[in-house]
C-alpha cells in the first residue's frame, strides 16, 4: 500500500524508564513508519502503575510520581522527532489521567487512525480503540500469548478485539495449539543506521541481557512453558569449558523468586538439587559457575547505554525462554537482531528460526552445551566473516523499511484480505 497514512503504535517506553532495551524494542516500530513517509503517534495505555526500582519505606513499589517516566518518554521520542507526538496513560487511582497530547487531539487522532499497531498486545482495553479503521495485534510472546488465550476469557476477549494478528512466531502452527486466528508472520523491525558499528575492536566477551523470568511459568494441555531459569540452568557449566571470561550476562538486580520454575523441576533438568535449589540469587549462582555478570539496570538503562553494550561486545551467547524451546515456532528476539545489526555474531538456542532465517554465518543455533561450545569456536576461528554475515543478514531480514512495509501491505493491502470480503477491510472486531 501506498501514500501516507495515520498509524498509531503502543508501547511500554514510560513503563520501564530504566531499561534500555525496552525502549529500543517499542521505538523502532514508530521512527521506522515515520521514516517511511507516515503520520505516525506514540501511545501508552497499558493499565499497568509505573513501578519504583526501589520499594519506599512502606514497601510500596508503586510511582505516584510519574515525572521520571514521562520525562524519559518524551526524551526518548523526541530524540527522533516524535517529541510532540504522544499520548501516556497514568492509570493509578486516584489521579490516573492522560499526559502528552491534549485530549480533543489525541481523539481526533485515534478517530482518523488508518491503523493501531498494539505492539505485544500492550492495551488493556484495546476495545476502547475501535475508531482506528484497523486494530492489528503483534504478539511478540508466541507459545505463551496462545495458551493464555485457552487460559485466560479476559486475555481472549482482548485478543479477540482485533482486526489482524500478527506473531514473531514465524512457523507458529509446528507444535501449539489452534486459537481461531490467522496468526500472520512477522518480526522485530531494526533500524540499521542506529546500529551502524566501527569495524575496531570489540572486548573479547559474548554477552546477553536478559531476565532471570518475566513472569510465572504457564501449564497448558499438560505441559509447563518456563522462563530462562529452566534453559540457562542447563548450560551452567558452560564457562568451565571455555577461557574464563568469556562469557558474561547482563541481569537486573531485582527477581522474583515466585516467577522461578519449581525446585524440583529444575533438578530434575540437570540433576543439580542442592545448587539449583539454593538460595542463591541468579546473580550468585552464575558467579559461582564462572560467568560473567553485570547490572543491566546500570549498564543497559539508557537508548545509548543498551547500544553501547552490545556494539562493546564480540557476539551474542543467550538462551531463550523455556517455552519458545519447546514450541519451536521460529521465534527470535530483537534484542538478537540488533547484536546482527552491530556486526556482532549471535549464537543463541533454537527456537526453530532456522526454519526461516539463514544459520549458520554470523547466526548460529544450538540446543545442548556440545553445540554451543562448537558455535563459539566457530566464530572464534573466523570472526571476520561472521561478522559480516551477521550484518548482512540484519539487512537482508529485518530492515525495518522492509518489515514494516510488510506489515502495512498485509494488513491494509487487499493480498492480506479473506476471499469474500471484496477487497474492503475486515469488521471492526472480527476474529479470524
Amino acid at each position: 500500500m501506498t501514500g501516507q497514512l495515520r498509524i498509531v503504535v503502543t508501547g511500554l517506553i514510560a513503563q520501564h524508564p530504566r531499561l534500555g532495551g525496552v525502549a529500543w524494542d517499542y521505538l523502532q516500530y514508530p521512527v521506522g513508519l515515520a521514516g517511511l513517509g507516515h503520520d505516525v503517534y506514540y501511545l501508552e495505555d497499558s493499565g499497568e502503575w509505573p513501578y519504583l526500582n526501589d520499594p519506599g519505606p512502606a514497601g510500596d513499589w508503586v510511582a505516584h510520581d510519574c515525572t521520571a517516566n514521562l520525562e524519559h518518554l518524551e526524551g526518548v521520542l523526541s530524540r527522533f522527532g516524535l517529541g510532540d507526538r504522544w499520548a501516556y496513560r497514568y492509570p493509578v487511582e486516584p489521579g490516573a489521567r492522560w499526559f502528552g497530547l491534549a485530549d480533543s487531539r489525541r481523539a481526533e487522532v485515534l478517530r482518523t487512525a488508518d491503523l493501531l499497531i498494539n505492539i505485544s498486545g500492550t492495551l488493556e482495553h484495546p476495545e476502547r480503540y475501535r475508531d482506528a479503521a484497523v486494530l492489528a495485534y503483534v504478539d511478540s510472546d508466541p507459545v505463551f500469548t496462545q495458551a493464555r488465550i485457552h487460559l485466560d476469557p479476559v486475555f481472549k476477549a482482548r485478543v479477540d478485539a482485533h482486526d489482524l494478528h500478527f506473531t514473531f512466531g514465524e512457523r507458529l502452527s509446528f507444535g501449539v495449539a489452534a486459537t481461531g486466528h490467522s496468526w500472520l508472520p512477522t518480526r522485530q523491525p531494526i533500524l540499521l543506521d542506529q546500529w551502524q558499528t566501527d569495524d575496531g575492536a570489540a572486548r573479547e566477551v559474548f554477552t546477553t541481557v536478559m531476565s532471570w523470568t518475566s513472569y510465572e511459568p504457564l501449564s497448558f494441555e499438560g505441559s509447563v512453558f518456563a522462563q530462562k531459569d529452566v534453559e540457562l540452568l542447563r548450560f551452567l557449566d558452560l564457562p568451565k569449558r571455555l577461557e574464563s571470561g568469556l562469557l558474561e550476562v547482563a541481569l537486573p538486580p531485582i527477581h522474583h523468586e515466585d516467577w522461578q520454575s519449581p525446585p524440583a523441576r529444575r533438578i530434575d533438568l540437570e540433576g543439580r538439587g542442592n545448587l539449583a535449589s539454593s538460595t542463591l540469587s541468579p546473580q550468585e549462582l552464575l558467579r559461582a559457575h564462572g560467568w560473567g555478570v553485570t547490572d543491566a539496570t546500570s549498564v543497559c538503562a539508557t537508548l545509548d547505554g543498551y547500544r553501547t553494550y552490545l556494539q562493546d561486545s564480540y557476539g551474542e551467547w543467550s538462551v531463550a525462554k523455556n517455552g519458545y524451546v519447546q514450541g519451536q515456532t521460529g521465534w527470535f528476539s530483537g534484542r538478537s537482531a540488533c547484536y546482527l545489526a552491530a556486526g556482532r555474531p549471535t549464537i543463541v538456542q533454537d527456537t526453530g528460526f532456522g526454519d526461516v532465517l539463514p544459520v549458520g554465518e554470523g547466526l548460529l543455533s544450538f540446543s545442548d552445551e556440545d553445540g554451543a561450545v562448537a558455535c563459539i569456536e566457530s566464530v572464534r576461528a573466523d570472526y571476520g566473516a561472521h561478522a559480516a554475515a551477521a550484518r548482512r543478514l540484519a539487512r537482508d531480514h529485518f530492515a525495518a523499511e522492509t518489515v514494516l512495509s510488510a506489515l502495512i501491505d498485509q494488513a491494509l493491502g487487499p493480498s492480506s484480505l479473506p476471499s469474500g470480503t471484496g477487497g474492503q477491510v475486515p469488521p471492526k472486531g472480527s476474529a479470524r
